[in-house]
């Protein structure tokens, strides 16, 4: 894993995330190509991608910035630990927060909610999303640390 300082100094043109995306996983560096879920305030499938063979990658979670409820808890956390995926970059928030940071798995998100998500199965998978005023495309190279989320398309 290349720090994301490190990858800006290369490729100075990279998109950086302007969101104050917080650390809850516990790997703080993570790196892979990108997968997506749109989804807003329902998480069946964020849990239906996490149980995909992940092959380290990282899934992206468009969930509108809500902080009424939660899209990842412990549960769906370790099932993507345990399908193979590096981590998760969710603009949401995520429950179990001292449950995560125990989980071999990168996670960042906006903050905690202890309320779950609804189970409707909305939504959309491998679509362009954007937040933070970049946008991430399934198969671009992310990678997130202590310092950000920077996401590479053409490397």
């Amino acid at each position: 894993m290349t720090a994301t300082a490190d990858l800006l100094d290369e490729y100075p043109d990279a998109a950086v995330c302007a969101l104050p995306l917080r650390q809850f996983g516990g790997i703080a560096a993570v790196d892979g190509a990108i997968a997506t879920v749109r989804c807003f305030e329902d998480n069946v499938l964020v849990r239906q991608r996490v149980s995909e063979p992940g092959a380290g990658r990282i899934l992206v979670v468009d969930g509108g910035g809500s902080l009424r409820v939660a899209l990842v808890g412990a549960n769906i956390a370790g099932l993507a630990r345990d399908s193979g995926w590096a981590g998760l970059i969710i603009h949401g928030c995520v429950r179990d927060a001292a449950e995560l940071r125990g989980l071999a798995i990168g996670i960042k998100a906006l903050g905690t909610q202890p309320k779950p998500s609804a189970k409707e199965g909305d939504g959309a998978v491998d679509v362009e999303i954007a937040f933070g005023g970049i946008t991430f495309r399934p198969g671009a190279r992310v990678a997130s640390d202590d310092d950000g989320v920077v996401v590479l398309a053409d490397i």
